[in-house]
């Protein structure tokens, strides 16, 4: 019988022999957070680079190998790719590009397979990395060892106390760019903790990263506090939502955007939620429902240090998020990013940003779901909640999505007085 040549075996693989020669490029989705992983990861033996490429050549790019129909954040990972390896700087025979997969039920579950067809066009040569915990791609995954992800896990929890401080720093600073100067301080430390073995003293690194915003001299100014909720590109991602935070920092206000262990302690609750609503697997619910107890406490003891500094409101508790989600949608509807959107925006209501960007890609439908198809009951909950939902893709100018903000912002604007 004749062997049935699989898809796949047209197309490079990844092999471990690879993290001697290659160049890993990484499209930079999580901008707070990369930067401190990027570092982590070159003192691993990984010779990664974060992608800072964010021109309108690179939708342009993307648009020529990925259809306008297809996720947008689809279209700006394979853009920043295409574009970055044409620049020029990269020996193409030793060069990979790496690629997170959650293995939901949406369309961000074919990106690989998008992006090995991309690259095939003009680049044969460039394996393609994939990381994920969904048993995708067995083939081309990264072996991500119990240490290394023990690391990536830290990082996470640091890159959102930088985020969340210098969010609340960066509007009120009195000399302008010492909350960057702080920024960097904080990755520094973070950085030599990791160098040398201290890493998951997460008290004692919590407390020093607040302690140098903390030191930064702040205004007493009253400014709009503005939520961004969201599908997780377009939410952090500058390339997906058009430098969403540096608009809010620019019209006076103080991006409020929730933490990303949140949206991690959304995908391990989900799977324990599988077990009791739709009869999965009970050997991995019990194992989820450890790591959930012991990150979540974590999470508490983090907020506890926010409280007892007392300069900063502290990061949302998940428990309370998971509260908020129950006012507004069953835990069940977990496609995308589900519950936690609705969760994330009463939670922000409760904690006084009443003011909300839900920002999404174009036709994301169980986002839109999540998300557009709340704010009624979200409005009737939170009479004063102030929220805008904005979608975000290649045909979408920037103007009209920052002119959808400013109005939402208006109208911020005569609620503070």
């Amino acid at each position: 019988m004749k062997k049935v040549t699989d898809y796949t075996d047209k197309y490079p693989r990844w092999t471990a022999d690879m993290k001697k020669t290659h160049k890993i490029l990484v499209p930079n989705m999580l901008p707070w957070h990369f930067q401190i992983i990027e570092k982590v990861l070159k003192s691993d033996g990984f010779d990664i680079e974060i992608l800072h490429n964010e021109s309108k050549e690179v939708i342009n790019e993307g648009l020529k190998h990925v259809h306008n129909d297809t996720c947008y954040p689809c279209l700006c990972v394979v853009g920043q790719y295409i574009n970055a390896l044409k620049s020029g700087k990269y020996d193409l025979d030793k060069t990979a590009v790496l690629i997170t997969q959650t293995g939901g039920g949406c369309r961000a579950s074919n990106y690989i397979s998008l992006i090995k067809k991309a690259l095939n066009s003009e680049f044969k040569q460039v394996p393609v990395v994939s990381v994920n915990f969904s048993n995708l791609e067995k083939e081309s995954s990264l072996n991500i060892s119990l240490r290394m992800f023990l690391r990536l896990a830290y990082c996470f929890i640091y890159g959102d106390t930088v985020m969340w401080c210098y969010n609340q720093t960066k509007p009120y600073e009195k000399e302008k760019g010492s909350a960057d100067r702080a920024r960097q301080r904080a990755v520094d430390f973070i950085v030599d903790k990791f160098a040398h073995r201290g890493y998951r003293k997460y008290k004692q690194i919590n407390k020093k990263i607040i302690e140098i915003f903390a030191s930064v001299p702040r205004t007493d100014e009253r400014k709009i506090k503005v939520g961004v909720v969201g599908e997780i590109y377009v939410k952090y991602s500058s390339l997906g939502n058009n430098g969403l935070e540096k608009f809010l920092l620019e019209e006076g206000c103080e991006p409020v955007v929730p933490a990303l262990l949140d949206f991690l302690l959304y995908c391990v609750v989900n799977v324990i939620n599988d077990y009791k609503l739709y009869g999965h697997s009970k050997a991995t619910a019990f194992v989820y429902s450890i790591v959930y107890k012991y990150v979540h406490r974590m999470q508490k003891q983090i907020i506890k240090i926010f409280r007892k500094e007392g300069t900063f409101e502290p990061v949302h508790d998940f428990g309370h998020l998971r509260a908020c989600a129950d006012k507004v949608i069953n835990q069940g509807v977990k496609m995308g990013e589900g519950w936690l959107i609705p969760a994330e925006m009463a939670a922000l209501a409760e904690t006084g940003v009443k003011n909300v960007v839900c920002a999404q890609p174009f036709g994301c439908l169980p986002n839109h779901i999540a998300g557009k198809g709340v704010i009624r009951t979200l409005k009737n909950l939170y009479s004063d909640e102030n929220i805008v939902a904005v979608d975000y893709d290649p045909s979408a100018t920037q103007v009209n999505q920052e002119n959808r903000i400013k109005l939402m912002l208006a109208t911020a604007k005569e609620n503070l007085k």
